[in-house]
């Protein structure tokens, strides 16, 4: 696989590249296995210049997230987090222009999950077309458990996609939602063995990048229906987000985790 150069240090957190054996395909991995694959700022900016150059481009024509063995991501990086929630800082976040390119992403968006999906690790499979996981795949959004509230539009596509009850057990109750629950509900499409999660990923992806592009867009489009749904929840949700950011109930649930 040929990885664009990261940016910066922090950059090797996150590896982009398109793979040799499979053309048209671009590769976003996460790659920060020693922190459970959590995402800081610097990798939110790295995805988020990845989409713009994939939806540029008219050689991509699909887009894979993979992660490490046994961990897609964690979520974010609760330093950062805490970071964000203590400078008074009113720029919208990192990880909230990266969601927003989620939903304006041009060409399919694929995701490969093998063990742990926290928090954006799962609400990011919401915008992707396609995903396949392995059995030991566990699904979870701890963000009432943060103080905090559901983001990346999932208070709108978790209930179309796997009903309410589903949804707020998953979203507000923070149950763990298994890869077989998740795969039964509609949340993934395929379950492969750890080891094979990767080359299924990219086969679907594969079979994608070699349809016309065109018709291919246009029947993606038809299926997802209108974005401007989607974006403005993500403006809801982003406003009650950013508010709970600088709650007490927020801060103290953001120390009482990193002092585990």
């Amino acid at each position: 696989m040929t990885d664009v150069p990261p940016a910066s240090a922090a950059d090797h957190h996150i590896l982009v590249g398109r793979p040799e054996a499979h053309p048209g395909v671009m590769v976003i991995r996460f790659n920060r296995p020693e922190k459970k694959n959590a995402i800081t700022a610097a990798m939110y900016r790295h995805m988020t210049a990845a989409l713009d150059e994939a939806n540029a481009d008219d050689k991509v024509r699909a887009v894979a997230f993979l992660g490490t063995p046994g961990c897609f991501s964690a979520g974010n990086d609760m330093g950062d987090f805490l970071a964000h929630a203590l400078s008074g800082s009113t720029e919208p976040p990192a990880a909230a222009i990266f969601i927003k390119a989620l939903a304006l992403a041009e060409k399919p968006l694929l995701s490969g999950v093998d063990g742990l999906a926290i928090g954006i690790g799962t609400t990011l499979n919401l915008h992707c077309d396609l995903t396949v996981a392995s059995a030991r795949s566990l699904f979870k959004t701890p963000f009432v458990d943060l103080g905090l509230v559901p983001e990346a539009a999932s208070s709108l596509l978790a209930p179309r996609l796997i009903g309410h009850q589903r949804a707020f057990a998953l979203l507000v109750a923070g149950e763990g939602m298994t890869a077989s629950d998740a795969h039964q509900a509609g949340l993934i499409w395929k379950l492969a063995e750890p080891d094979a999660v990767e080359s299924e990923t990219l086969a679907l992806a594969s079979g994608l990048a070699r349809k016309p592009p065109e018709a291919l867009r246009i029947a993606r489009d038809l299926v997802r229906g209108p974005r401007s749904a989607v974006l403005a929840r993500m403006d809801e949700e982003l406003a009650h987000f950013s508010k709970r950011l600088g709650s007490a109930e927020a801060r103290a649930a953001f120390e009482a985790f990193m002092r585990r």
